[in-house]
């Protein structure tokens, strides 16, 4: 089947600054991001760029699925590493952010390789983070978030790093933890590993509303996304955001190069074999 492309151009919203920690019951944590300038965050640094009116659109994208399919919680992964998916959730979660009066929330639910406080440059640690919230029955989620200022995002990082993350995600503990969420939140925005390296997102599936794959052109092979279509749901498969940066990397790697930039959209048709969204696609290897 034929690709389905779509190049975003939208105008920035007006932007408000909200009340340093009005979310959750007033206990959020507040952080300032640092003045320098992450080029690989344009939702969040560089909110006029290109690269953030992709972000916009993909935006634009996900408040439909919401409308029609009243998705809230979702999942953003990849078939391996390489391919963008963290830098993709965090400016998704930056550009839902955007709008005045909605509250976002953003999980690191890589608990293999967590990198929100390397790319958020995070203040003073991330606190007890999701693993934290799993671990100690006592906590809430208004103990562990932070609230990146001055924009409407709340952020939960990883926390500690487990010996075995299948384990801890298994817990019944998550699922409560998201749905706490899913009731505080206008969007969730869940950050995950891989799909084909490790089995969490078989896991993580079971307590989000869909998933997006970012797919980093003529990086990732046909197989490749293949193989990880068949891992979860096809019916929780939301699209395909495809990275058309060559020298984007994932937050699996300490090697940076130029911001990702999402360039069009595939959503999955209603009834649609995994294996037909990936016949004759261009631009991969």
């Amino acid at each position: 089947m034929g690709a389905v492309r779509r190049r975003f151009f939208e105008d920035e919203p007006k932007r408000s600054s909200p009340e340093a920690a009005e979310v959750a019951g007033g206990r959020a944590v507040p952080v300032e991001l640092p003045s320098e300038v992450n080029p690989r965050l344009p939702s969040l640094f560089q909110p006029a760029s290109f690269a953030a009116e992709q972000y916009r659109g993909l935006r634009h994208v996900v408040e439909q699925i919401r409308k029609s399919a009243g998705i809230s919680v979702l999942a953003v992964s990849s078939p391996t590493v390489h391919d963008g998916k963290t830098t993709t959730a965090i400016n998704l979660a930056g550009a839902l952010a955007q709008a005045s009066d909605r509250q976002v929330l953003l999980v690191e639910a890589d608990l293999r390789r967590p990198s929100f406080l390397e790319h958020l440059a995070l203040r003073g640690g991330g606190g007890p983070g999701l693993t934290g919230l799993i671990a100690r029955s006592d906590l809430s989620l208004e103990d562990a978030v932070r609230r990146l200022l001055p924009f409407n995002l709340d952020v939960l990082p990883a926390g500690y790093i487990p010996s075995t993350p299948y384990d801890v995600l298994e817990s019944p503990r998550l699922a409560e933890v998201l749905e706490r969420a899913r009731r505080q939140y206008d969007f969730v925005v869940v950050d995950t590993p891989p799909l084909l390296p490790v089995l969490d997102c078989r896991v993580i599936e079971k307590f989000v509303d869909g998933f997006l794959v970012v797919v980093a052109a003529h990086r990732t092979s046909r197989q490749q996304l293949a193989e990880a279509l068949t891992i979860i749901d096809s019916t929780k498969t939301l699209g395909i955001v495809f990275n058309w940066d060559d020298g984007a990397v994932s937050g699996y790697h300490s090697a940076y190069g130029r911001p990702e930039r999402p360039r069009w959209w595939r959503r999955r048709r209603s009834g649609e074999a995994p294996d037909s969204w990936v016949a004759g696609r261009e631009g991969m290897s």
